[in-house]
């Protein structure tokens, strides 16, 4: 077993605050300190959390603070939609040229109340044209022999009220269980009512299912992951917990095989960002399925020759996502797609401890993947706002 340094133990404080506070005792920790500290500048011991040099490598910059092109983001969260002041939203989404935001979070964790709240403010604050809400579906009751037909009706009514689609959360697969205590798979036939009505009413399903798989390897030094696991353990996940990371991504594939008239939009590049070769296969396989990047643009900044590639031969099936809302943290998605700048940061270590690389995307290709996509998959959208 790999012995790994803990997160900060060069000093123990509470060793000292045992001692008697005098000043031999101030003086002797100061000194031991200074003395750990030389000891780590000189070559002594430093951990992987704490290594962070900044680059020598003196390279052509072009940081982006916004945009080239109007953007619609189709994967986000605002849980406090329904009473959040939605101006200031829409002010900091126009300092990054966000056009559209897609609110995936409609129903919060799965209350009618919340839905009404979130459009009604929307409605009030006139920023229907802005603010775009998916809804949600609760599972607890799917024992139910009427359970699908009551939830296609709610997602029915949804829609009606102005929901234009449905977002299923990554709880489906891992977390919810039926009354027995069984996990309820990604497949399970009791949703198909709940797949085929979204193809009915003409609205995209945006899914996301699993993690990513290295949450299912081991926690060694083979495991990209590791950092991310040790300071999220609660991540990790084993084949019995709740189930095999295959299994979990195979019941996806299945749900958009049996529901070829569905559009499902697959969060996060359905992760496989680090391998699109098996990704180009699944969306040769499966014609109703798009992609969006949100919360892998790392995986996509490390490959730019190899992505660039990928992003021009499938530019009608890729959306604009992110996920956390953080308006900084955009600007490393905007210089992945447009700049072709070497070797810049990206903005959580424990995401990616390497570099990224610009794709330098042509202009066509990325108002497809800032808008048009987006344009034509989602309805209603008011397409006035953007670019023809």
């Amino acid at each position: 077993m790999l012995n790994y340094p803990l997160l900060n133990p060069i000093v123990r404080i509470p060793v000292f605050s045992t001692l008697p506070k005098s000043s031999w005792t101030v003086g002797f920790a100061i000194s031991l300190c200074s003395f750990l500290g030389i000891t780590a500048q000189n070559g002594g011991d430093l951990y992987f959390e704490q290594y962070d040099p900044p680059s020598t490598l003196v390279v052509p910059e072009h940081p982006v603070t916004k945009a080239r092109y109007p953007f619609i983001d189709v994967h986000n969260h605002q849980f406090g939609m329904p009473s959040q002041d939605l101006a200031a939203l829409v002010q900091q989404m126009d300092q990054i040229n966000m056009g559209i935001m897609v609110n995936l979070s409609g129903r919060g964790r799965g209350e009618t109340s919340h839905l009404d709240g979130a459009l009604g403010n929307i409605s009030s604050s006139d920023l229907d044209s802005r603010l775009v809400i998916f809804t949600n579906i609760n599972f607890s009751g799917i024992d139910d022999p009427e359970w699908g037909t009551k939830a296609a009706k709610q997602l029915e009514e949804d829609v009606k009220k102005g929901a234009r689609g449905l977002k299923i959360y990554k709880s489906l697969g891992l977390r919810n269980t039926d009354a027995q205590g069984n996990r309820i798979p990604v497949d399970d036939p009791r949703i198909d009512p709940v797949w085929a009505k979204c193809g009915e009413l003409g609205i995209p399903v945006l899914i996301h299912s699993a993690d990513p798989a290295p949450f299912w390897q081991p926690q060694d030094q083979n495991n990209e992951r590791w950092l991310e696991l040790k300071l999220r353990p609660n991540r990790k996940r084993s084949d019995t917990d709740p189930a095999p990371w295959a299994q979990i991504i195979n019941e996806q594939h299945n749900v958009f095989r049996k529901h070829p008239n569905t559009t499902f939009i697959n969060a996060h590049f359905g992760w496989y960002a680090n391998d699109l070769a098996t990704l180009s296969g699944l969306l040769e396989e499966f014609p109703n399925m798009m992609i969006e990047f949100g919360a892998v643009i790392a995986e996509l900044g490390r490959q730019p020759r190899f992505a660039r590639e990928f992003f021009i031969k499938y530019q009608d099936r890729i959306m604009f996502g992110k996920d956390a809302w953080n308006p900084e943290e955009y600007y490393t998605y905007f210089r992945v797609l447009e700049t072709d700048d070497e070797y810049f940061p990206y903005y959580k270590k424990y995401h990616a401890f390497w570099k990224m690389y610009g794709l330098n995307l042509p202009d066509d290709v990325l108002k497809k993947v800032y808008y048009k996509n987006a344009l034509r998959v989602i309805p209603g959208l008011d397409a006035s706002i953007f670019p023809e």
